[in-house]
Order: structure tokens, then C-alpha cells, then sequence
């Protein structure tokens, strides 16, 4: 039992260790090291979700139904661009890193892993620079509840990783897959709970929204953030059983995708 103990540590160490050399690999291959670099995984999300929060701020009243207009657009804006980021990294990804499958120690899914690490790690150091900012200039109040803005930040993550698991599987799979994808996360934006409250919404228009974990994710983020001045609507429970089911779905696509990939 010890020695299976120890085999079985001794596998996570090294998958962790491939997963870490896979995304230094890909900071390398997609900034270099001129000028910004690596910080460049940073300063991406932080010019999305900055530019939106000015615009937004400049062009809208301070305060909507008695909130701060930034804290609204910063809040749904953050996790959407760590979902959309993790979307489109994972297109056609197997397939660009192809080569490195020669390696017996890197999988599919170590390649997949890597790139959703960092887009995630990026967008949710952007968020924290971009709120910390906000706040300093007086345009945000900080998070009335920080434990559960921090749940919603893991169970988006979680949401933002399987998605990018079944993109990536599917995109491998069917080029059909792979041109729609950016077409359905424009489709999808107004299913993706970011721009509206569900406590805005009609009771119908609230149920069907609710299906999708992104508005759970993201109603629980914004109840972190506003505590008791807003009502969120959220169920943790069927949030997480639908991710598990889409990890799990995402999880057996990707060790079978092996097959599908070419190398040139």
C-alpha cells in the first residue's frame, strides 16, 4: 500500500512538473522575452477588462439601480474574459503542441492543463489589479463579503477549465467545432450573466438563465462584492454537480483525443 502511495505521489509530482514546463513553454512561444514578456499574460486581461470598465464608466451614470457602475461592469467582465480566454486558447490546441506528444511523459490533457492555468492565473491577477485600482481611485467599494466572491472566482475557474476541455476535444475532432466556437461565445453572451443582475430580470427570464453555471458563478461573485445591497440568485449545489458533469465529460473526451491529432 506504501509503495503504491509512493508511486502514485511520485506520478502527481511529475505531471506537475510537466504542466509547469509546458507553461513556461507557451509564456515563451506566444511573448518572448522582449519588452513585457511574460507579463504580457497579465497585461492582456488587464486592457479588456480595464477598457471596458472606462468606457462603461465614462459613458454611463456613476450609479445603476443604486450601485457603483464599475463594480457591476468589473465583476461580470473579469470572469467572462477568464472564460473567453480559456475558450480560445483550447482551439485546435492538441494540434499545435502536437509535437510535443512524442514526450511519453506529456499528454493531452497536460497541454490543455497548462494553457487554462495560465489564462485562468492571468485574468484572475488582472481582476485583483484592475479592482485594486478601482478601488484607490474611489470607483469601487471593496467586497462587502470576500468568501464568497472567492467561491465564485474557483467555481468560474472550474466552469472556464471544462469548457476548455470540451472545446479543445471537440475542436480536434470536427472542424465544424472549430470555426463555430467564436461565433458561439458571441451568441452565448447574453446567457453568460455578466451585463445583468438576475434580480433585474423577470422571474421566467431569471429560471432560464439560472441553468447556465456561468450566471451562478458570476451572481455569486457579485454577492461577494455587494453583500446585503443586492440579492444574488445561486444554487452551489447544481453549479457544482453541472461543472463535475461537464469536467468529467471534458476529462473522457480529452483521453481519447489522441488518436484525432496530426502532426506535421
Amino acid at each position: 500500500m506504501r509503495h503504491y502511495q509512493n508511486s502514485l505521489a511520485s506520478l502527481i509530482k511529475l505531471q506537475i512538473k510537466v504542466i509547469a514546463a509546458l507553461m513556461m513553454r507557451e509564456l515563451h512561444t506566444r511573448f518572448g522575452r522582449e519588452n513585457l514578456g511574460y507579463l504580457w499574460i497579465v497585461g492582456e486581461p488587464i486592457l479588456f477588462c480595464a477598457g471596458v470598465a472606462i468606457a462603461w464608466t465614462a459613458i454611463r451614470p456613476a450609479h445603476e439601480h443604486g450601485l457603483q457602475t464599475t463594480a457591476v461592469v468589473i465583476t461580470g467582465y473579469v470572469p467572462l474574459t477568464m472564460w473567453r480566454h480559456c475558450l480560445m486558447v483550447s482551439i485546435r490546441a492538441f494540434e499545435a503542441n502536437g509535437s510535443l506528444l512524442f514526450h511519453r511523459q506529456v499528454t493531452p490533457l497536460d497541454i490543455i492543463t497548462a494553457r487554462s492555468v495560465l489564462e485562468i492565473s492571468g485574468t484572475i491577477m488582472a481582476g485583483l489589479i484592475v479592482c485594486t485600482g478601482a478601488i484607490l481611485l474611489g470607483y469601487m467599494s471593496p467586497p462587502k463579503d470576500v468568501g464568497l466572491l472567492y467561491v465564485g472566482i474557483v467555481y468560474q475557474a472550474a466552469y472556464s477549465y471544462a469548457t476548455a476541455l470540451l472545446v479543445a476535444a471537440l475542436s480536434q475532432r470536427s472542424e465544424l467545432v472549430e470555426k463555430s466556437v467564436s461565433v458561439f461565445s458571441y451568441l452565448s453572451l447574453p446567457f453568460s450573466g455578466a451585463f445583468a443582475f438576475c434580480s433585474w430580470l423577470p422571474e421566467k427570464a431569471r429560471e432560464v438563465l439560472l441553468w447556465s453555471p456561468s450566471v451562478n458563478n458570476i451572481e455569486m461573485i457579485r454577492g461577494g462584492q455587494f453583500g446585503e445591497t443586492i440579492h444574488p440568485y445561486y444554487d452551489m449545489v447544481y453549479d457544482a454537480y453541472a461543472t463535475i458533469i461537464l469536467l468529467i465529460i471534458g476529462l473522457s473526451l480529452t483521453l481519447r483525443v489522441r488518436r484525432f491529432i496530426s502532426v506535421v
